[in-house]
């Protein structure tokens, strides 16, 4: 039986709402001093992170530093040095083919009061969905089922200091450009809109599916049908939408270089950048099926036959 038969319903359920709750409860701890870049707190975090994909024995990215990609970046006229943290399941049937699948490790650090921005929806929520995406991949791999394309999982820094991580992986890729299928982007998953007419809190917004192909956004919707029955919204999609999303998250950078994308967003919340944005306001069920979802259309994307075409 190829991969392309096998039920990802048996990895999928190694996602859990308990342990994304463990994992966000840490990563947006205090300890970590809300992951300013270039700070100690930040360095906690890559830390972490470098931790994690060891114990599920997922190989670093090449050219990385033992899972770090390095970088000075000038941040108010200061060079920072910090890193992107870049783990990778290699494909078994077409390993020079690339999913990519990102989320900002970044937050804003303290404000002068001292106080703490943990950041646990921005982006603590896509960091710990890419986590627990990385361990069901690595559980397919363990039982001789790993995908056919290799998935790299991309946490990147700088993000809050205007997509710098993002940008800096894209100007210097570790695998190459014209081989990345393409960008899946995590960047607030965990909370719901407050201005949602619709108090069912089962959706996710999407943007960007149909911009470069789509066939992505076809596969997006028939993976979400099949599997997770959200509610997807495009709202925040439309060209004329005064909030640009499209252009305020990381997966941009991708999409400038052509490279189709998918950006998992819930909008924002009245603690949105604020030291109010803790781990304990995450709906964790919905996390989990909103991640469930990215897991989804990552497998499909990593298993079917032809890679996904760009629009003419």
């Amino acid at each position: 039986m190829s991969n392309g038969q096998i039920d990802p319903v048996i990895y999928a359920e190694s996602i859990t709402s308990e342990e994304l709750k463990g994992l966000l409860y840490t990563y947006a701890s205090d300890y970590f001093s809300g992951r300013d870049t270039g700070t100690k707190g930040q360095k906690i975090a890559v830390d972490f992170l470098r931790d994690y994909y060891v114990s599920q024995d997922i190989e670093s990215a090449e050219n990385t530093d033992n899972y770090f990609q390095k970088m000075i970046l000038k941040i108010r006229n200061e060079n920072v040095e910090t890193e992107n943290v870049v783990a990778i399941i290699p494909g078994n049937d077409k390993p020079k083919e690339y999913i990519i699948i990102s989320a900002h490790l970044d937050h804003v650090g303290k404000n002068d009061y001292g106080e703490i921005f943990n950041g646990a929806d921005d982006d603590g929520s896509g960091t710990v969905a890419l986590l627990e995406i990385a361990e069901a991949f690595q559980k397919s791999v363990k039982e001789g089922n790993g995908p056919k394309r290799s998935i790299v999982f991309l946490h990147v820094t700088g993000e809050e200091k205007g997509l710098l991580g993002s940008k800096y992986y894209t100007e210097n890729p570790l695998y190459p450009l014209k081989n990345t299928v393409a960008n899946l982007n995590v960047d607030m998953i965990g909370r719901l809109d407050p201005k949602r007419e619709d108090k069912d809190p089962n959706y996710i917004y999407l943007i960007g599916s149909d911009k470069l192909s789509q066939e992505l956004h076809d596969i997006s919707e028939k993976i979400n049908s099949k599997y997770t029955n959200l509610k997807i919204d495009y709202t925040f999609n439309d060209e004329e939408d005064p909030n640009r999303f499209y252009y305020r998250s990381d997966h941009y950078n991708f999409a400038k270089k052509n490279i189709p994308i998918i950006f998992y967003f819930n909008w924002t919340h009245d603690d949105y950048h604020k030291v109010t944005d803790t781990p304990d306001k995450i709906n964790y069920p919905l996390l989990k099926k909103r991640t469930e979802l990215i897991f989804y259309t990552a497998w499909k994307l990593a298993n079917q036959e032809n890679r996904i075409q760009l629009n003419d």
